[in-house]
């Protein structure tokens, strides 16, 4: 029988649509749907020997005399730095110029590989880059919001194939961030504690949506997952901030990164995702009711009429058989 089921945090509702629900192995993607890569790739603005094609590096990793990750601005970003953060009224409307700062992770020069497949040294440097990029553009006065994600194959947005993340930094804090925000305070008024933390006893606990679980973290397929196999990294030690992570703990979090997403390459055929960092705005630093995580969304359904009409997202697959399927996926 089909269930609602609330997230503990936003107060969102999904159905679990259990009567034409789906085994996790009907999400395996067709191995003739991607075609294979070459190391290099002439015409690739990230490629090494290509360097010109982008702005410089604000920031690099070199090896041997040669970069292995570098970090530049988005050249064709929708955002602009040298703009203004003041707002203005048009008539009864609310506008502003549209300042922010996009810059790329360029993961690897290696043109076909991907953080399943990278070597772990080359995640350690992503992160790490990750975290480097998040403390400098905190520095800047305007900016409220440090979004940091990955788009992974058509389905889920990139525009090139060569392996890269990309952080924005904005003025603005949207309702979709505000809203667990507020209520995770409320939550914290009320009872005292942070609710994530909460949510993350009762999951190890219940232990049937947890993936795996480190000294410092624990995977799940959260209870009221939005869609097949969304997964979350959760950090065991409260911090609200992904600027607050330790440099043992970072390390940590690559090695983590990856063998979750090694899950989901090998288990159901390199399928294309979005993930995304959660953390608190750059105000806020370190607060008692938030807690920063990372969620990955593989691109396996699309919403429909329904979802877009109530905010209500159908879920074909129980999370709990999502869990115990990557549980069982071998990595090497």
């Amino acid at each position: 029988m089909p269930e609602f089921r609330q997230n503990m945090v936003s107060k969102e509702w999904v159905i679990i649509a259990t009567e034409r629900a789906k085994r996790p192995d009907q999400f395996l993607q067709k191995k003739e749907g991607k075609k294979p890569l070459p190391l290099h790739q002439d015409d690739c603005p990230f490629c090494p020997g290509n360097e010109s094609k982008t702005p410089p590096s604000l920031f690099s990793i070199e090896k041997s005399g040669a970069w292995s990750l570098r970090v530049v601005h988005n050249k064709f970003a929708a955002l602009q730095d040298h703009l203004t953060t003041k707002r203005k009224h048009e008539g009864r409307f609310l506008k502003a110029d549209g300042f922010g700062i996009a810059e790329v992770i360029i993961e690897t020069p290696i043109h076909n590989r991907t953080i399943a497949t990278m070597d772990l040294e080359e995640v350690r440097n992503t992160v790490m880059a990750y975290k480097e990029r998040y403390i400098a553009l905190s520095k800047t006065e305007q900016i409220d919001l440090i979004t940091i994600f990955r788009n992974y194959g058509e389905k889920a947005g990139t525009s090139l194939e060569h392996p890269h993340s990309q952080i924005i930094a904005t003025p603005i804090v949207p309702p979709h961030v505000r809203n667990p925000l507020y209520q995770s305070q409320l939550a914290c008024d009320t009872f005292g504690d942070c609710i994530y933390c909460g949510m993350m006893e009762e999951e190890r606990r219940q232990q049937v949506r947890v993936v795996d679980e480190t000294k410092y973290f624990v995977v799940l397929c959260p209870f009221a997952s939005r869609s097949p196999f969304e997964t979350r990294i959760y950090p065991k030690i409260h911090r609200s901030s992904f600027i607050s992570i330790s440099d043992e703990e970072l390390m940590e979090f690559a090695t983590v990164l990856q063998h979750t997403l090694k899950r989901l390459y090998v288990g159901l055929n390199d399928p294309d995702y979005n993930y995304i960092i959660r953390s608190v705005p750059t105000e806020d630093c370190e607060v008692k009711y938030h807690h920063w995580y990372l969620v990955i969304v593989p691109k396996l359904t699309t919403p429909a009429g329904f979802e877009i009409g109530t905010g209500i997202y159908i879920n074909t697959t129980l999370p709990e058989q999502c869990a115990e399927f990557l549980r069982g996926v071998t990595i090497q």
